[in-house]
C-alpha cells in the first residue's frame, strides 16, 4: 500500500470561523521515503495505523483493553515514543505525526520489536483532537519541539496557543499531565505565557520555572543539535486542573 495522504495544511477543519487561518499542528515539508520505510507502511500500517475518520474513536476497543492512554503530538521519528512504549508496556500510547519518512521509521521500529500498545496516525493533530479523542479521555499529552517559529510574523503559527491549550485541556483528565519540551528559549517563555494565562493548568515546577528533564524523556538527535548550537533545553511540565 502507498502512504496515507495526509490532509492538506490548507484545507480547514470544521468549525474554523470564516476568514479566519485555521491552527494547523503542522506545516507539511516533503520528504524522500525509502525502499524500507514503503515496506513499512505496506506490512505494518494495518497492523498500528489509524485512519483519521472525523468520528469519536474507541481506543479502548482499539488497544483491547482499559490503561492508561498517553498522546505524542508530533514524534518525529519515533525515537521517544519507541522507547517510551517499549519502557511501560501498561500504557497506551497514541502518536501524531505528518511526515511519511518519520512514521516509516517508527512503524519498522515498533514492528521489530513486536509493541502492540502503540498506534499511529499520519494527520493533523488538531483535527484528531477535536474530532476523534473523547473529553478528559487522556492521562498524559507529550509535544517534543515543536516548530518554534522563530520570525515575530510567525508567531501565530506556533501549536501553543490559547485556543490550542484549552482543546488539550477538554482532552485530559482532571490532575493530567502535559509535558512539553522546546530548545527555543523564547518559545518556552511564549509557552509559558499562554499556559499561566489560563485557568486550566498549573506548573509543577511553580510559576514561569522549567522542570529537570523527566526521565521517560529520550534525548533525542534534534535535541543534541540544539545543544551542540548552545541552546539550552527547556522541559514544561504542567497538571491539568
Amino acid at each position: 500500500m502507498n502512504p496515507p495522504a495526509p490532509a492538506s495544511a490548507d484545507a480547514a477543519p470544521g468549525g474554523s470561523p470564516p476568514g479566519r487561518r485555521p491552527l494547523r499542528s503542522f506545516v507539511l515539508r516533503t520528504g524522500r521515503i525509502t525502499p524500507a520505510q514503503q515496506r513499512a507502511f505496506d506490512q505494518h500500517w494495518p497492523r498500528y495505523g489509524l485512519e483519521y475518520s472525523g468520528a469519536e474513536r474507541d481506543f479502548d476497543a482499539q488497544f483491547g483493553r482499559r490503561a492508561e492512554r498517553v498522546l505524542e503530538i508530533g514524534f518525529g521519528n519515533g525515537e521517544a515514543l519507541h522507547h517510551a512504549a517499549a519502557a511501560q508496556p501498561e500504557r497506551d500510547f497514541i502518536g501524531i505525526e505528518v511526515h511519511t519518512p518519520g512514521v516509516g521509521r517508527l512503524l519498522n521500529a515498533l514492528a521489530a520489536d513486536d509493541l502492540d500498545n502503540v498506534r499511529l496516525y499520519r494527520h493533523d493533530a488538531v483535527e484528531v483532537l477535536r474530532e476523534e479523542i473523547a473529553a478528559q479521555s487522556l492521562d498524559e499529552v507529550r509535544i517534543y519541539f515543536p516548530d518554534p517559529w522563530h520570525k515575530k510574523r510567525h508567531h501565530k503559527r506556533r501549536l501553543i496557543q490559547p485556543d490550542f491549550a484549552a482543546l488539550l485541556a477538554s482532552r485530559l483528565r482532571q490532575d493530567g499531565l502535559l509535558h512539553l519540551a522546546t530548545d527555543w528559549e523564547p518559545y518556552a517563555e511564549h509557552m509559558m505565557d499562554v499556559l499561566e494565562a489560563a485557568s486550566d493548568w498549573r506548573n509543577l515546577a511553580g510559576p514561569r520555572a522549567a522542570s529537570a528533564r523527566p526521565a521517560w524523556r529520550l534525548p533525542t538527535r534534534f535535541e543534541g543539535r540544539g545543544l551542540r548550537l548552545g541552546h539550552r533545553v527547556v522541559d514544561l511540565l504542567y497538571r491539568r486542573l
